[in-house]
């Protein structure tokens, strides 16, 4: 499978250590809360709320964790947006709520003009600030709740989420200016919506814009500008941006040209900043959106989703990132145990069932290669599939199958996507063709008929662009993106209301996908089989900073991949069952699920008993093994290293994963941080299946842990609480 590396926007925290209690740092000052329970490992109680202050001059969207306030004098604009818990303030300046460009005329939306400076916000010059007379006009609120952005039912082992997520949403509608309200050109009935949605426990406010057209006439929106923040240069890096849509939404930070008394950095200083004097936030589309709206139509913008970190802490901002996916993409906690069978033909089909029953796994994916085919409409080849699929429900194991999707999938001239610089088709279909009806139809027929549970898709990677003018669903290059973007999202949500398990080589979370790479580089497995189970093991490292287990797969291709020969390949099984069983145990000990791709699983009963051995495990363990990771010590090949699954709502709040790369035995002393676990003062720690043993922790909630391990070995270490 083409894996896309591209990471999703966000940005994101570098470090600041948290106080040695695990709580964070407050500030001084008349409005800094009390210290609270840690949001992470005591669920808050407090509910959203949308709240009328000043006599009503002001509202207040909180939820406990964090609050946005809104002045609705002269205009409405956001005047303050605070981390509740770090008692921290993000704005040092008004700025527009968003902007929209229409028939190529920029408009703000919202905001307040006369702010003396925009080194900081003193709200006694608040009345005296008023609205710009060519800004979008606020005319009123309408309020709600989260509505559930696909359709979903828990079907493959999720814990229970609550769907919707639990929150408030307020939606602020703003009218034209007068200025722009006469003339050929007037926009009365245009109507622009700049929406907020906080969720129950979550630091995350998310904001997207409606751009609605009641005119009589087409209406070109140019650009869209959904988020406009003027950040106080402290907070900065404890702001983390997320996006819902991967490429056509930008987050990016710039100078701010209405901050003229920002002194600028000495060049000594400013080697010490990765982004120097960037402090105003801006969500827009990166090209575009470029759509055409007729009367009556409506265009949604994607949703920035912003968290409010607490600290500088990088585990602590990949924990909230974490909690945040768990809450709105509860999808992706599920983790089913999976095979990637080389082969489609029947008799191959029914031998991996059968072997997945005998050591525990629960799906099987017709691989890339298998002769697997999708979009056969063949009556008898359907009818097979369906056979043996039905055999799989029989034997209560979830199948189905990969498709090429459209990447390097040409589908003729007429609908490939057309290069921007050659003018040529590129050889990838373009989904804003008239070709994807029928194929989308084509592809649900097929999935209905044969009772398909789980598709894997291989693309779209639609970083690209179509520059086609001919294309049914999109005018040129300007627009291409969206609208790629969107159709690959009508087919997953088709794919959702069908229960179907989607593993999405893009970031489709926000989508309903339940699966994206943990991260790998597709030729790191034709190298020598003990390189690959180290820089695999950095790889789930890496990757689970802000992905949780369940949200990435990894590889383990049993034939040859990518050449590499004998050395690399772990076929025969029983041969290298050194190494296949370090990658599972590294795999299950992580609960990152891997592609275990190849004919088989085992080979001889000894092959079967370690793959039962670690799909026991990973079973045995389950709930916390697909909790959040605590990183304690990267694999580097000099020494043991660590990672420490963590949940405080368990009996079993914590499980060290403890590997040894090296070719001699090693005793040691491992500080184990359990902070995250919920623990204070001691803990039980017991290795593998052995006695509980008591151990104090220090302040930092660390435990002073003593291991002894063989060569190349792997140990876990399961923590409880002290009843």
């Amino acid at each position: 499978m083409k894996v896309n590396l591209t990471r999703h926007m966000f940005v994101a925290a570098s470090a600041l250590a948290i106080l040695a209690t695990g709580t964070v740092n407050t500030r001084a000052g008349e409005n800094s809360p009390p210290m609270a329970p840690d949001w992470l490992l005591v669920q808050p109680t407090t509910r959203s709320t949308f709240a009328s202050r000043d006599g009503g001059q002001s509202f207040v969207l909180g939820n406990g964790l964090v609050s946005r306030t809104f002045r609705t004098v002269s205009n409405l604009a956001t005047t303050s947006y605070k981390n509740l818990g770090a008692g921290a303030e993000y704005l040092r300046a008004v700025t527009p709520e968003a902007a929209v460009t229409l028939d190529g005329r920029r408009h703000e939306i919202g905001g307040l003009k006369g702010q003396p400076d925009h080194a900081y916000l003193d709200p006694v010059w608040l009345p005296k600030m008023t609205g710009a007379s060519n800004a979008f006009q606020y005319v009123g609120y309408r309020l709600g709740e989260p509505e559930a952005a696909y359709p979903w039912q828990p079907r493959f082992g999720a814990p229970p989420a609550a769907w919707p997520p639990k929150g408030l949403r307020v939606s602020f509608d703003f009218k034209p200016p007068v200025a722009a309200e006469n003339g050929s050109n007037s926009l009365v009935g245009l109507t622009v919506s700049v929406h907020y949605e906080i969720y129950d426990g979550l630091p995350v406010i998310a904001k997207w814009v409606t751009v609605s057209n009641g005119l009589s006439r087409a209406v070109t929106l140019d650009k869209l500008e959904p988020e406009l923040l003027a950040v106080t240069p402290d907070q900065r890096r404890r702001l983390l941006v997320d996006t819902d849509q991967l490429h056509p939404s930008s987050v990016t930070w710039t100078s701010d040209p209405d901050w003229p008394s920002m002194a600028p950095l000495n060049p000594g200083d400013a080697r010490f900043l990765p982004h120097p004097q960037e402090y105003l936030l801006r969500a827009e589309y990166a090209r575009g959106p470029a759509m055409v709206l007729a009367p009556g139509q409506r265009f949604d913008s994607f949703r920035a989703y912003e968290l409010l970190l607490d600290s500088d802490d990088a585990e602590r901002a990949g924990l909230a990132h974490r909690r945040m996916y768990r809450t709105l993409a509860p999808q992706a906690s599920e983790n089913p145990i999976f095979m990637h069978l080389r082969g489609s033909d029947s008799a191959s089909i029914r031998r991996a069932v059968d072997q997945c029953v005998a050591v525990g796994f629960e799906m099987v994916i017709l691989t890339f290669w298998s002769g697997f085919n999708m979009e056969s409409e063949d009556p008898a080849y359907i009818a097979r599939i369906r056979a043996d699929f039905d055999y799989a429900h029989s034997q209560g194991i979830k199948i189905g199958g990969y498709i090429l999707f459209a990447t390097t999938a040409s589908k003729g001239p007429a609908n490939d996507a057309i290069d921007p610089v050659s003018l040529q088709p590129n050889g990838s279909l373009c989904l804003g063709s008239e070709y994807t009806d029928a194929y989308f139809e084509k592809l649900y027929r097929f999935i209905d008929a044969t009772g398909m549970d789980v598709i894997e898709t291989d693309g779209p990677y639609h970083g690209y662009e179509c520059a086609s003018t001919t294309h049914k669903y999109h005018r040129g290059r300007d627009d291409s993106r969206i609208v790629q973007w969107e159709r690959q999202r009508q087919f997953y949500l088709g794919c959702r209301a069908r229960g179907v398990y989607i593993n999405s080589p893009e970031w489709y979370f926000f989508q309903g996908s339940n699966k994206y790479p943990m991260g790998y580089r597709e030729e790191n497995w034709s190298l020598p089989r003990e390189l690959q189970i180290l820089i695999g093991r950095q790889n789930i490292y890496d990757g689970t900073l802000h992905k949780t287990p369940s949200m990435g797969w990894m590889m383990l291709p049993l034939t040859e991949y990518h050449g590499g020969g004998a050395a690399a390949t772990i076929e025969p099984l029983h041969e290298h069952l050194d190494a296949y069983e370090a990658h599972l145990a590294q795999n299950f000990g992580s609960g990152v699920i891997a592609c275990y791709r190849g004919p088989r699983l085992f080979d001889t009963d000894e092959t079967k008993a370690v793959v039962k051995k670690w799909t026991d495990f990973y079973k045995r363990y389950r709930d916390i093994l697909d909790s959040d990771i605590v990183h304690v010590r990267r694999p580097d090949g000099r020494d043991i290293d660590c990672m420490l699954h963590v949940n405080p709502a368990l009996k079993r709040k914590g499980l060290a994963m403890v590997y040894n790369p090296l070719d001699e035995p090693v005793k040691r002393t491992l500080s184990l941080p359990l902070y995250y676990t919920g623990l204070k003062g001691e803990a039980l720690i017991r290795g593998e299946e052995g006695t509980p043993v008591r151990y104090p922790l220090d302040a930092n909630a660390t435990a002073q842990l003593p291991i002894e391990m063989g060569p190349k070995s792997v140990a876990w270490f399961v923590v409880e609480g002290v009843e």
